[in-house]
């Protein structure tokens, strides 16, 4: 019976197809109700002389006022007082968060290797985060959630840390850094490929504006100006602080890698401003005008 069914639906589909006009440039139209006439206005007497707008006024003259304006009287954002907090927000540096915990997960998963230096790049790397300096965005803020978990030994430098930050990486014998970056050498950092394949020399990080120099040249938050004399004298009062006993890093398989640190118009790890590294063909040049040398020379 189904079979039976099936056949004469078959039979019936195709005796309509038959039937039916072929298809041709004379029989295409569009759906009913696909298109609608425009209504012409303002098109002489009988298409209207206002085009819809009415008489007089703004609307019709087409000298609609700027967004927020209230005809005159004060405005919203000027008769609201504001907020010592609020002055000169738009001009704020912003550091992106990331938790030790995050930094402790990232190394045991394999997307960061303990046994190199650590910086924005390397996270930006790993998937973290990702900078946009267009959005004021100065670098990575390493917050203190999971301080009492994190056991890695790292030398890491950052932008912004709080002193339990400090010690949960000291304790484990590791090195933190805090740097300041300009916007154009941290968008040449967070994207080294980008950068790279312009073709352009590795600029010259500038030094901190007037505001921020007290911060990175205090040694108790490892500011990569400060003296490393004072330096050495700081960790031994976070130690003691806190409570722990400094590691000894005289016989530590990472010396090497733990006592790199950036020179301060250093942008990359082991390449000088100035040099252009060529991707295609593998290679880094170097200038030689002695001009050049000396502008890029920190």
């Amino acid at each position: 019976m189904a079979a039976t069914m099936g056949s004469s639906g078959v039979q019936r589909a195709l005796e309509m197809i038959r039937n039916l006009p072929r298809v041709a440039l004379n029989n295409i139209k569009d759906n009913p109700g696909a298109r609608t006439k425009h209504k012409l206005r303002g098109r002489g007497q009988h298409g209207g002389n206002s085009s819809g707008r009415g008489k007089r006024g703004q609307v019709m003259r087409g000298t609609l006022p700027r967004i927020g304006f209230e005809g005159g009287q004060m405005p919203f954002y000027l008769r609201i007082p504001k907020y010592p907090y609020y002055k000169s927000h738009h001009l704020k540096r912003e550091y992106l968060p990331v938790s030790l915990s995050k930094l402790q997960y990232l190394i045991d998963v394999g997307r960061i290797n303990p046994d190199e230096p650590v910086d924005v790049t390397t996270f930006v790397n790993a998937g973290e985060l990702n900078i946009d300096i267009y959005k004021k965005q100065y670098g990575i803020h390493l917050t203190e959630e999971g301080a009492d978990t994190f056991k890695a030994q790292v030398n890491i430098e950052v932008q912004w840390a709080t002193e339990l930050t400090l010690a949960a990486i000291e304790r484990r014998g590791g090195v933190i850094h805090l740097g300041f970056y300009d916007l154009q050498s941290l968008d040449a950092l967070a994207h080294p490929l980008v950068f790279f394949n312009r073709g352009k020399p590795i600029p010259k990080r500038a030094l901190p504006p007037k505001d921020a120099v007290p911060f990175y040249t205090d040694s108790s938050n490892r500011g990569y100006l400060a003296d490393p004399d004072k330096i050495r004298l700081a960790k031994a009062a976070l130690a003691g602080k806190f409570g722990y006993i400094l590691p000894d890093l005289t016989t530590d398989p990472k010396r090497e890698m733990l006592k790199m640190m950036k020179d301060p118009r250093q942008v990359f790890f082991g390449l000088q401003p100035g040099w252009i590294v060529n991707l295609t063909d593998k290679t880094i040049l170097k200038p030689t005008d002695e001009q050049l040398i000396k502008y890029f020379r920190s």
